[in-house]
């Protein structure tokens, strides 16, 4: 994490561009919370950050809300068919609009019942008659940037930010060989984890296998651990392992099945992990809710929407 601690003329810490010469950051960066402000405002406002599935939000009225950082976003399908992403607040009094995951017709707020279309137009508002020159046109959701990439929806909190497509290089190429039903996969499970830790630490964690045989036996016996390789890419980095054995201690990968593990980390806060056995694919969605906590989701992607 190449942040620059601007109270010194050096990078924080002994970092430095070259692994074979980087240290970590100092402490402070995982605890200190005008640092923790700063993050949200250069990185997480400002960078694509994953929202789900393309097939979450497949149906006319399907919505997935998530959160980045301290913003609270959904994602919708209008009626129309047409793929948005707005603020989920209210425009009158910022009450929240849509929680979790689902399918409507309309957008209730369910503090004044202010209704809204699909495509985020205000539809109506309790007692406007009896405001003078109420213009419903200037109620609308404020919309957020919205991209489907490699099967998945992200949201960017700035409107001038180049796409995720220009900026991602060859990853959609590589999830599309490793995993080519990515796009049809369905939506099995969902774990969920709340870390008394800084959102860098569990980053941190995932980008090293330094810790794999110690924490992680079985999937050292899963993968080929000593041709594991890790290739920086621009804002993701790849983790490939050639075949494992089909009889180890985690469990039989079936003869013809796909038997590499896959993964990727993309800037700032999201992996992807395809597993030896049938088409799958698995998404760490690492999301910051404060200096020093973290929510850790995992949502695993199959052909079956039952996990087996």
């Amino acid at each position: 994490m190449n942040i620059i601690d601007r109270n010194r003329s050096q990078p924080a810490g002994r970092f430095n561009r070259d692994a074979e010469r980087s240290y970590t950051l100092p402490a402070r960066y995982y605890f200190d919370p005008e640092i923790y402000e700063r993050e949200k405002r250069s990185i997480f406002y400002c960078n694509w950050n994953y929202a789900c599935h393309v097939g979450q939000v497949a149906e006319p009225g399907s919505y997935v809300t998530v959160r980045v950082a301290d913003q609270n976003i959904v994602v919708l399908r209008g009626q129309d068919g047409t793929l948005r992403a707005f603020y989920n607040v209210c425009s009158h009094r910022a009450h929240e609009l849509l929680q979790g995951c689902g399918k409507t017709k309309l957008i209730t707020c369910p503090y004044h019942a202010w209704t809204y279309h699909t495509d985020g137009r205000l539809r109506s508002a309790v007692g406007q008659k009896h405001v003078a020159n109420f213009d419903s046109s200037e109620f609308s959701l404020k919309p957020v940037s919205v991209e489907t990439y490699a099967g998945f929806v992200f949201v960017n909190l700035d409107p001038a930010a180049a796409s995720l497509a220009s900026q991602a290089g060859n990853l959609v190429s590589e999830i599309m060989k490793f995993c080519p039903d990515v796009g049809t996969l369905k939506h099995s499970c969902r774990l969920t984890y709340e870390l008394k830790a800084n959102w860098k630490n569990v980053v941190d964690n995932f980008l090293e296998c330094y810790h794999c045989s110690v924490a992680h036996p079985a999937f050292v016996d899963l993968v080929d651990i000593d041709n594991y390789r890790t290739r920086t890419h621009g804002i993701y980095s790849s983790h490939i392992s050639p075949p494992g054995r089909c009889d180890n201690t985690a469990y039989k990968v079936p003869e013809g099945d796909e038997r590499d593990f896959s993964a990727w980390w993309l800037w700032p806060n999201v992996a992807f992990n395809v597993f030896p056995g049938p088409a799958n694919i698995t998404v760490l969605h690492i999301m910051p809710t404060g200096p020093e906590t973290t929510f850790e989701h995992f949502d695993m992607f199959t052909l079956s929407d039952e996990l087996s």
